[in-house]
């Protein structure tokens, strides 16, 4: 099998891959070294300056000695097998670079033997690639849970960022799953990579020669929809990851059936995108807004309305605590207000320090005053018409949401446009809504 077999094969096997995005950390180039890292994107995304950024995202192998139920590269499946050696990708990965194909690497494998041999593997490609061919670059490596902590350590003095999937949200459906992981071979190297980074930080500090450990951070994944616990569930466990292993990002991967178990959704079942979705805006909140997990979601209120984000949702749900006066608000609660971002509320606590706003005020701030208005006064008035209950006021924002909800929906082909099917899921989160 040639080269190019090889890459065909295992960069489509990376596809299930989503933990990898912006590189986090910023490295300009040096004398003799090939390439710098952005931290303000890698990966098909756009970097603050405009331009797009990628990296070859690829398996080290696709040959895995364990059959969880969910991968498509599990052992029990019929697929086209493949295997870089090290010199092979690591050549490979320098020829796209020097072709100004890709600017950074994200590298990932099945499990080839056992986690040690899979891990040393990898230590030979990054080794290859940043002492051999001096490459200066972003890469984003996935570490193998069961491997040895000194192979770790040694791939994460050779990565800017490290991933250890957590792949499902509980144990027990990890157990059911995945036989031949379990929770605690995950969590064990996440928290030895966080102890890493901290007692790095330190070294750095001491000697500004010292090597780096990971200095973009850590993240993961959890997959979305293939298990059934709840929109709650995962958030708790979310918040309970960046506070205790201080992760970058919490990845969240809909389900899209690969294979057929009783375990499983049937092949053919579509992916929850909208539901990833409102996951991904909730856990914006997590890390940006200040919100606490419990007060997002509860056990008695487990998932999240699909009509409306959670930003919304919360304020109704609390609609007591509105509607706010912008101009005397504290930061806090400002920063709760649907509509009203992080920038718009440095804005406007600037802004109002030396003039009263009002709502033309807010336009120019850039305020989504479409959902904003119905939390919010000026001067003591809300606006022109706005209802004053939360009943009515759900329906103004499904009113000015159910367009948009119907183009993401294409958009992410949960549903089939004009079909029986598409109004039928509408018209159940509509109910669900009220």
């Amino acid at each position: 099998m040639d080269t190019l077999q090889k890459l065909t094969i295992l960069s489509d096997a990376a596809k299930y891959d989503v933990a990898c995005t912006s590189s986090g950390v910023d490295r300009s180039g040096e004398a003799g070294k090939l390439g710098n890292a952005v931290a303000a994107g890698i990966c098909h995304t756009f970097s603050a300056d405009g331009r797009c950024i990628s990296l070859l995202k690829v398996l080290m192998s696709n040959v895995c000695v364990f059959d969880c139920a969910y991968c498509v590269n599990r052992s029990s499946n019929d697929v086209k097998r493949a295997t870089f050696e090290p010199r092979e990708l690591a050549d490979l990965m320098i020829g796209f670079y020097r072709r100004n194909y890709i600017e950074g690497l994200f590298l990932s494998s099945a499990v080839v033997k056992n986690p040690d041999y899979t891990v040393e593997q990898m230590i030979e490609v990054l080794s290859l690639i940043r002492n051999e061919y001096r490459f200066n670059g972003y890469i984003h490596v996935k570490a193998i849970p069961g491997a040895d902590d000194r192979l770790l350590t040694s791939l994460g003095m050779l990565a800017d960022r490290m991933s250890i999937n957590l792949e499902l949200p509980s144990n027990e459906s990890l157990t059911l799953l995945a036989p031949d992981k379990s929770r605690q071979s995950i969590l064990e190297p996440m928290k030895m990579i966080t102890t890493g980074i901290k007692e790095n930080r330190t070294d750095i500090v001491k000697f500004r020669s010292a090597p780096r450990f990971v200095p973009a951070g850590q993240s993961t994944q959890i997959i979305i929809g293939a298990t059934p616990e709840s929109d709650h569930q995962i958030m708790n466990l979310t918040s309970a990851l960046y506070k205790k292993y201080e992760l970058k990002r919490v990845f969240y991967s809909a389900y899209s059936p690969v294979s057929e178990s009783k375990n499983l959704p049937a092949i053919g079942t579509k992916p929850p995108l909208l539901r990833e979705h409102r996951l991904y805006q909730a856990d914006w909140l997590l890390r940006f807004y200040k919100f606490e997990a419990h007060e997002l979601l509860s056990e008695t209120n487990p998932n999240f309305n699909l009509l409306i984000d959670p930003k919304c949702n919360w304020a109704l749900n609390n609609y007591h605590l509105f509607p706010v006066e912008i101009n005397t608000v504290p930061y806090e609660i400002l920063l709760r207000v649907p509509g009203i971002g992080v920038k718009s509320t440095q804005k406007i606590m600037q802004a109002r320090r030396h003039t009263k706003l009002d709502f033309h005020d807010l336009k120019k701030m850039n305020v989504v005053l479409k959902r904003a208005r119905f939390f919010i006064t000026c001067g003591g008035k809300p606006m022109m018409g706005i209802p004053s209950s939360p009943e009515s006021i759900l329906w103004g924002l499904l009113s000015e949401q159910s367009a948009s909800l119907v183009n993401q929906a294409e958009q992410l082909s949960l549903f089939d446009s004009g079909t029986d099917s598409t109004r039928e899921e509408l018209l159940k989160c509509l109910i669900g809504a009220i």
